[in-house]
Formats: structure tokens, sequence, C-alpha cells
């Protein structure tokens, strides 16, 4: 999922417990932590999004459209870090009809946002992360999102979470530093006993690196990019086993 590149200071941290997941004092500062991106790693962003696309303006445009929603919603982000996230996908969206001529129908404008509770889970997801918790590790999400839509994607998933920290209660949308401040102001988690997993380079390992947090990640997409992450998976298959290698118990 698309974001901008602010570096501002976020507002202050508001984390609620997501729909399902029990509330209470934090874990103890030894716990070992796993946080998430959320769309793009464990809910297929690029087919969410594609289909809508290629619904509202036909299947031919629906790869290079893509190309472009990818292309503009940073610069949304960057420029209006306290955006609600739904009002993020409907500007882009109006953009994307502006420059293919086309007028979208007022009950469409939030067809992102609407459609955005069906997305789909990767299929591996739901077992992983299950295992994960099984072996201890307790598991935050940290998305450019709002609070209904990261709670119908959770009830989706299946799997609880210790919370979620999103990007319209913060003010801040990765790749900014906001969501790990927020992380750690929340959770007293200590640094060293903390790895972050996710799908995006440019939003979340890149800023994880400049951070000095281990990360992994999910490249599902095959790409090359720099900084090296602490260790990579084409997809969550066996992060178990590689999140008890970067922090033994």
């Amino acid at each position: 999922m698309s974001a901008g590149t602010s570096s501002s200071a976020p507002a202050q941290a508001h984390t609620s417990y997501a729909s399902g997941v029990p509330s209470g004092p934090a874990p103890e500062r030894a716990s070992r932590w796993a946080t998430f991106d959320c769309y793009g790693t464990l809910v297929d962003w690029e087919t969410g999004i594609g289909d809508q696309l290629g619904r509202l303006f036909g299947a031919e445009q629906r790869h290079r459209l893509l190309v472009r929603y990818h292309e503009i919603e940073p610069r949304v982000q960057e420029a209006n870090p306290t955006m609600r996230y739904r009002d993020v996908m409907a500007q882009v969206l109006g953009e994307l009809a502006n420059e293919a001529g086309r007028e979208l129908p007022p009950d469409e404008e939030q067809a992102l946002a609407r459609s955005l509770p069906e997305w789909p889970v990767f299929p591996e997801v739901a077992g992983e992360l299950a295992e994960a918790r099984r072996r201890g590790w307790h598991l935050m999400i940290l998305s450019n999102t709002d609070r209904d839509l990261i709670d119908a994607s959770i009830q989706a998933i299946g799997v609880p979470f210790s919370g979620a920290i999103v990007a319209s209660e913060i003010g801040s949308y990765k790749p900014a530093h906001g969501h790990w401040k927020a992380f750690y102001q929340h959770t007293g988690a200590d640094p060293e006993r903390h790895v972050h997993v996710a799908q995006s380079h440019f939003h979340d390992i890149v800023p994880a690196r400049e951070l000095g947090i281990r990360s992994v990640w999910i490249n599902r997409l095959g790409e090359s990019a720099e900084p090296a992450p602490a260790r990579e998976l084409p997809n969550l298959r066996g992060l178990a086993d590689v999140l008890d290698g970067l922090v033994p118990l």
C-alpha cells in the first residue's frame, strides 16, 4: 500500500484494540514482538485494488491503472498525513478517473474503501500467524489505514492480534516513522526483541532499517531493492522459524 515520505512528528498516538482482541496490560518488556504491515503482506492489496479498477475502467486498463495508483498514492499521503485512508483512496481514484477522461458516479467515489473488507487474505497467513502466536510471539499490525477497515481485515484473517496502529489515528503514513514510535510508546517493547514483517520495501523495510529494527521482507513480487532486510521470504511460510532465528527464546 503506497505511502508518502513525510517524516514530520506524528500526532499523539491513540491505539485502541481491534474487534475481538482482548485488551489489558501490555506484555512485559522481555516479550518477543512481531509487527506486520497488513495490505500486501497479510491481505492481497493488489487484487483488491486491481479488481475494482478493472470493474470501473475495464479489464484492459487494470494493470496500467494499478501502476498509476502506486505512483499517485504516495504523493496524496505525503501531502495529507492526517487524511483518512478511505479519503486517500477516493482522491487517488478521482485522479485516475480524470486522467482517463471519465466521471465517476457519486456512489462509486468510495468504491475502494467499500470493497476493502472483502479483499482476500493470502492463503498461508492464518496458519503461519497462529504458529508464531503458539511460540509466544505477540503480534501487532502497523498499517496505513483506518480503524474500521483494519478491524474488518483482522476479522477476515481470523487470528488475534495484540493491537493495531493505524495511520488515520496517529496523523502519519508510512514510510514516516510514526507507526513505530507509537508502537514503542504503547507497548514498551524492547527493540532488541522486535521484528517487523512486511511486503513493501518502500513503506516498511527502508524505515525499519533507518530505525535499526530487524525486518523480514515478504517479497511476494520478486523484487530487488536495497537496503537488504535481516531476512527475506517469498511469502509467510516458515515465518515462525525465521522469527525464532532472529530473536531466540
